[in-house]
């Protein structure tokens, strides 16, 4: 799917942004002493030196409330005056009621309507292209999109293939009609054939939790590495370009690209077969790890507090995640 917005049609945009991650720093040094690694082998294979962990009785909501009210903050909007409330995350609080409803009732916004979405870690383009249809479409005036994660409570701490690789952490974005700037358009897609390379296998209603399912370690993440690499290295290209070729863009158009934080190597391969420099490309990989859904609203938040966003920076973003789900959003920066 490829949706581009004409200029002179409604402007919607990001307003303020907000993050929260949980205090606990988890060093490649530590987990050299949990499994078969080492700092150097984990830094040259995906570029993370640190990521953070959720306490036990840290849940997606409790990192989500945080990040909501910062970006409200920023925006100058009441919890009040919002009208619809997505929550992305692969981690909620619980099936139901949705993580959205509890933050929504947690933020005193009465008069908005709240639910989660999952698509792994394209989760919050996915929100962002339902909040821009929803309030350019005239339903509600204002949106709030968490991107809110706490993964490490579905790793396999015995498994160095995946458990380097996750952080927990949230971040959040208002969206409402801009003066100026806004999304000019949105690529998503998803491809079912390559779901069994990142999933996880219990817990839905194929295969309820039971003591055969946790015993066999079926709540953990399992990734076939080598494919997921190879599939989201051409779909973090193919979707980018596709869009900016939609939206009568090129590359000369991007002051600043924003992708999902997932693998340094999936990164440069991107942007060097996008003809991206490096000076263009924002990265805090290293600090978080790959916090899915929270991966490109805290690398916004990170990129706003540098500096590197102002009104008028043109901001390319792009995931791939489980699914295997992918999205491109293109927008020209509102917030100040």
């Amino acid at each position: 799917m490829i949706a581009c917005f004409p200029e002179n049609g409604a402007r919607v945009g990001i307003t303020g942004i907000g993050v929260q991650v949980p205090d606990r720093v988890l060093t490649n040094a530590e987990l050299e002493q949990m499994v078969e690694t080492s700092d150097e082998w984990i830094v040259e294979r995906s570029g993370i030196r640190e990521r953070r962990i959720a306490r036990d009785d840290e849940a997606a909501s409790d990192l989500a409330l945080p990040a909501a009210r910062m970006a409200l903050a920023q925006a100058g909007v009441d919890a009040a005056d919002l009208d619809m409330i997505v929550v992305a995350t692969s981690t909620p609080d619980m099936l139901f009621p949705s993580t959205a409803a509890i933050v929504a009732e947690q933020l005193g916004a009465k008069n908005a309507y709240a639910y989660d979405t999952l698509a792994a870690c394209s989760g919050f383009l996915y929100g962002l292209s339902q909040a821009h249809g929803v309030v350019s479409g005239g339903v509600a005036k204002r949106a709030l999109v968490v991107g809110s994660e706490t993964l490490s409570k579905i790793v396999d701490w015995t498994d160095r293939s995946t458990c380097i690789l996750f952080g927990d952490g949230a971040g959040a974005a208002v969206v409402e009609h801009v003066d100026e700037g806004g999304f000019m358009g949105f690529e998503l897609g998803v491809d079912a054939s390559h779901g069994s390379d990142l999933y996880l296998p219990a817990g839905g209603s194929r295969s309820p939790a039971s003591t055969e399912t946790v015993a066999n370690g079926e709540h953990w993440v399992r990734m076939n590495g080598r494919e997921v690499f190879k599939v989201a290295t051409r779909l973090m290209v193919t979707s980018a370009a596709d869009l900016l070729e939609a939206c009568g863009a090129t590359m000369d158009d991007v002051d600043l690209y924003v992708p999902h934080q997932a693998n340094q190597r999936i990164i440069d391969h991107a942007a060097k077969n996008l003809g991206l420099p490096a000076e263009k490309v924002f990265l805090n990989i290293d600090r978080y790890g790959n916090t899915s859904a929270a991966s490109i609203p805290l690398a916004l938040a990170d990129a706003n507090a540098a500096g590197r966003l102002t009104p008028g920076t043109r901001v390319l973003m792009s995931a791939v995640g489980g699914g295997l789900t992918w999205g491109s959003a293109y927008m020209t920066w509102s917030a100040s």
